[in-house]
């Protein structure tokens, strides 16, 4: 895992997204490429050579999104470790407190790190999904840990 940038590194994590969200999710492509990109900070996962394999981003609202893994490398703990370099970069800059849109098929995941499925649920691009906050900020958490 590694930050990347987004005008050196837009084709790699395009690609990523474009293969999870649009293609296997059916995000419609106006709603995937939302204008926020050029100022995330972004995380690319690389597999062998390189190759891209998953992607996070990081809003300046504290907003972690964007995480993809492509369906061959799903169950490797690549998403976790998106996770954990978003939550981890938040802490080191100035963002307020962490939180994500998690599609509803995910709340279990990101529960198992930390967070909790706060108001009601809700569609984003069609799929249902719920805000989740970070329960607790400290560094022994299982999400920054």
């Amino acid at each position: 895992i590694r930050r990347a940038d987004w005008t050196r590194d837009r084709d790699a994590l395009t690609l990523v997204r474009e293969r999870v969200f649009v293609a296997e999710q059916g995000v419609p492509n106006n709603l995937e490429w939302d204008g926020d990109d050029e100022n995330a900070i972004h995380f690319l996962a690389l597999g062998p050579n390189d190759r891209p394999v998953g992607t996070a981003r990081l809003l300046p609202t504290g907003q972690v999104g964007r995480i993809a893994v492509l369906p061959e490398w799903r169950r490797r703990g690549i998403g976790r470790a998106l996770l954990r370099a978003a939550l981890l970069a938040s802490r080191e800059g100035t963002h307020p407190a962490p939180f994500l849109n998690a599609q509803t098929s995910a709340l279990s995941f990101y529960q198992q790190l930390g967070f909790s499925a706060v108001g009601d649920e809700f569609l984003e691009a069609g799929i249902p999904h719920h805000r989740m906050i970070l329960a607790t900020a400290r560094e022994s958490d299982p999400a920054i840990a």
